[in-house]
């Protein structure tokens, strides 16, 4: 048994084979998850897990460059988007329309869906490189 860190065996390994500008989203309850990437279903019932919990156990073990969300966020979830820009530091934030984040969500690795209720709960998180 893994001993610290994501001990999810299917994030820990969509982590891992992480290279550099690929993907991975974590979304809340509601966003569409196409067929491509791989579906992590965390959702236990409603705001379990939280999106933010899985969020920050996935930067804790991923080099982010760069954090998309939608555009909707600051305005429809303003608290949830005060907190990501906490948690995201210096880490630069890209926003699209919600319309055009969902098809973005494609391209990605993995979807890891959590409990989230709050609406615009997602990100795509864009790995960097360690030099």
């Amino acid at each position: 048994m893994k001993k610290q860190g994501i001990l999810n065996a299917e994030i820990a390994a969509v982590v891992a084979s992480m290279g550099h500008l690929d993907t991975i989203t974590v979304a809340d309850a509601g966003l569409p998850i196409p067929a491509g990437p791989h579906r992590i279903d965390l959702v236990v019932k409603p705001n379990l897990p939280r999106f933010l919990d899985v969020l920050n156990a996935v930067l804790d073990e991923l080099i982010v460059q760069e954090a998309i969300i939608a555009l909707e966020m600051p305005q429809v979830s303003p608290q949830l988007y005060n907190e990501l820009r906490g948690v995201f530091g210096e880490i630069p934030v890209r926003m699209l329309p919600h319309t055009e984040f969902k098809p973005q969500t494609a391209l990605s690795k993995a979807v890891i869906r959590t409990g989230e209720f709050t609406p615009y709960a997602n990100v795509i998180l864009v790995a960097g490189v360690a030099f």
